[in-house]
């Protein structure tokens, strides 16, 4: 993602951020021996440019070599600011781009860890450097003398005489700058800084009571209550009970992989409400580890710094750079879409409640049995059974397919290497390369463990960039099935094959890149935009050839069906009701909550009841990601106001989809040129509505999404 941690030394430093100036010179003799033997403060060494050095991390690591990061950068920003020479692009906007590099290679491996080896030692650390990490980005946004010079760049006339990509970069600099309050009084700064620094904190808490919520609690089985559930899923079940010492017993985790299929198939209707109120909820269990009170501290917080900004809310503030541009814009997309989610979910429980009552079922249909029934309703109007899919769904051959598209699509090529250092045995490598060309190195920890918050996510270890000669990216897929047994394949649903291809998309985004900068590499693009790449590479997992090479029965070997295949296709705009419902709920709560202008308490939960209430939300289904869990928007500020996001790149999806239909198909690689060339490649290098022009030929028709999700259109 687009590099956030712009770092500079102040002149003058506020005595509360002084500690943080560590300056090499000044630090004790022992103390400068052990940065020199800090192997996260050495260039990446090893084969493909360097890789990450992840066997030899030790935690006790992280934070001088965090701070010794910071006084590096800081030390580079404050040869910026000296500089008797006039501000020019080489000299100050270049400089910046270089000044990170130690920083950028800590943070990488210290991202890694917290999402995927968290641990009780690492998490101190973690509370302890997040207030000083926003405090370090806060020195660089708030230093006059470097504002200075960016803003006599972005002025001069040598502005003209610029690419268009080095335009887009000074211009991308200066606005967030003065987003981040770069022309306000000192006083004002001031506050602001106080207020980015409680609230690092405050997200951290937030993501570490989640966590904590989604390891503490986990329902145990005995063989009596297993009814309904395929023997895959409890098969990982007991391997699961086994790892965390209760061996002959059955672990339901709260995770999603975990929680979504026992919903689907369980037939203990009790077991299925406990697991469900369970996992809905994480960080609201009203004890030390509940994020109701971080909210709306983090709410009051982010309004009130808005208000120094001076926005009208902070959501106006959140989209003034993204291709919806304004709140009004992404509101009226979530609530073209929202009557016709709610009627469908109407229907889709009257379909379930018919089955219930002619099963003998005296139940009112709740959210616990929501998937339970509909799966029934699926398998009666389709004649389709998910776990009849499953058994094609093989993890490992999917892996494969995602490779096969990118090679058909793109002329991608992946080999497994075994020289590299992974941080945990799951993961394993792969090296792209385009016309036998080395082009980047794929990570792939697919498996849910401890210590790894739930959710699939894609990460850039190192961006593409060719400022420091041609430096490749290295990037990452993340996800949490649950483990098999030992020699047993792994089985997933549809709904994880979708996500499996969604985070290779981001992927692919962060390997195909082409820029000269590297705050303008691979994914570091608008929040709505990156989202595309990502979803339209879904739809090529339900492409007929895909299907037919590798889809393959776990124990015949045999291809997919066609009758199967035909049954998938049919069945596609099944269900639309709950999934379009769950995200849309998630998203109006996001956008609503941020354009409050005025920073006031709020009580988390009586507004979460009262606004899911006034918009009609049905009572058979949750939001996707209640409040107290919302990680999107609560944990950082990644997607805060920006949830909406994955709905307007959806809308992009759909119309650029029909793009390769409207050519020879989903492998037109004439289309796929165009798509790579434009979007995949691209970067933040040109402003994305303008892209997505320059590749569809006009403006976006968001009637595609209405079409492809089955919703009537006026």
């Amino acid at each position: 993602m687009r590099h956030s941690l712009r770092c500079a030394h102040k002149f003058t430093v506020p005595a509360m951020l002084a500690a943080l100036c560590l300056w090499p010179g000044a630090l004790p003799a022992q103390t400068q021996t052990a940065m020199k033997e800090n192997i996260l403060l050495k260039p990446w060494s090893g084969p493909y440019g360097g890789v990450p050095p992840f066997d030899q991390v030790r935690i006790a690591d992280f934070k001088p070599a965090l701070e010794q990061g910071m006084a590096e950068s800081r030390s580079a920003m404050e040869a910026i600011t000296a500089s008797k020479e006039p501000p020019s692009f080489e000299n100050t906007i270049v400089a910046m781009e270089r000044m990170d590099a130690t920083l950028d290679r800590v943070r990488a491996i210290y991202s890694t860890w917290a999402g995927t080896m968290s641990s009780g030692e690492f998490r101190a650390v973690e509370t302890e450097m997040a207030p000083k990490l926003a405090a370090h980005r806060d020195q660089v946004h708030q230093n006059a003398a470097l504002f200075k010079r960016i803003e006599a760049v972005y002025q001069s006339p040598e502005m003209k005489k610029l690419t268009p990509e080095q335009q887009r970069l000074v211009w991308d600099y200066y606005t967030d700058f003065v987003r981040a309050g770069a022309k306000l009084r000192e006083e004002q700064k001031k506050k602001i800084a106080e207020i980015n620094q409680r609230l690092a904190t405050l997200y951290t808490k937030f993501s570490n009571n989640v966590l904590r919520d989604e390891e503490h609690y986990v329902h145990y089985l005995s063989k009596d209550q297993l009814g309904g559930l395929p023997q895959e899923f409890v098969a990982s079940a007991a391997q699961a009970a086994s790892e965390r010492g209760r061996k002959g017993e059955y672990a339901v985790l709260n995770t999603r992989s975990s929680m979504d299929p026992f919903l689907t198939y369980s037939t203990e209707r009790g077991l299925r409400e406990k697991v469900w109120r369970t996992f809905y909820s994480r960080g609201d269990n009203n004890d030390e580890y509940d994020n109701k009170a971080i909210i709306s501290e983090i709410l009051k917080l982010r309004a009130e710094r808005t208000k120094l900004q001076g926005y009208d809310s902070f959501a106006h503030r959140a989209l003034e750079k993204q291709v919806a541009k304004t709140p009004e814009a992404a509101m009226n997309l979530l609530m073209q879409m929202w009557p016709a989610a709610i009627a469908r979910v109407k229907e889709e429980v009257a379909d379930m409640q018919a089955i219930a009552v002619k099963e003998g079922a005296r139940i009112t249909i709740e959210p616990w049995d929501y998937r339970f029934y509909a799966e029934k309703v699926r398998k009666a109007k389709y004649d389709l059974d998910s776990n009849e899919v499953k058994q094609y769904l093989q993890l490992e051959k999917l892996r494969e397919g995602m490779f096969w598209a990118a090679t058909r699509l793109f002329g991608y090529e992946f080999a497994a290497v075994t020289d590299v250092p992974v941080y945990h045995p799951d993961v394993r490598v792969w090296r792209a390369s385009q016309g036998g060309k080395h082009v980047g190195l794929f990570y792939f920890d697919p498996y849910a463990r401890t210590g790894k918050r739930s959710g699939a996510w894609m990460s850039a270890y190192r961006p593409q960039q060719r400022l420091a000669g041609e430096i490749s990216p290295i990037v990452s897929n993340n996800s949490n099935f649950v483990k098999g047994a030992p020699g047993q394949p792994v089985l997933i649903s549809w709904d994880d094959a979708r996500t499996l291809f969604h985070e290779f998309g981001h992927a692919l985004h962060g390997l195909s890149s082409n820029v000269t900068y590297p705050a303008q590499a691979g994914t570091s693009v608008a929040r709505d935009y990156v989202e595309l790449p990502s979803q339209i590479y879904e739809r090529w997992l339900g492409t007929t050839q895909l299907l037919n090479e590798f889809a393959r029965h776990h124990e015949t070997g045999k291809a997919m069906p066609k009758e199967l295949l035909d049954k998938i296709e049919r069945s596609e705009k099944f269900n639309q009701g709950f999934l379009s419902t769950e995200f849309l709920a998630s998203a109006l709560i996001d956008m609503k909550l941020h354009t409050m202008g005025e920073p006031v308490e709020i009580d988390a939960a009586k507004y979460e009841r009262e606004t899911l209430a006034a918009l009609n939300m049905p009572k058979e289904l949750p939001m996707r990601h209640r409040m107290p869990q919302f990680a999107h928007i609560f944990s950082s500020e990644g997607y805060a106001a920006g949830y909406y996001s994955y709905l307007w790149a959806d809308a992009l999806t759909a119309d650029a989809w029909e793009a390769f239909e409207e050519g020879k198909g989903p492998y037109d690689t004439e289309v796929a040129k165009r798509f790579f060339d434009l979007i995949l490649s691209r970067g933040d290098t040109m402003d994305p509505a303008e892209a997505y022009r320059k590749f569809r030929g006009r403006d976006v028709d968001t009637g595609a999404l209405m079409r492809h999700r089955g919703f009537a259109t006026k």
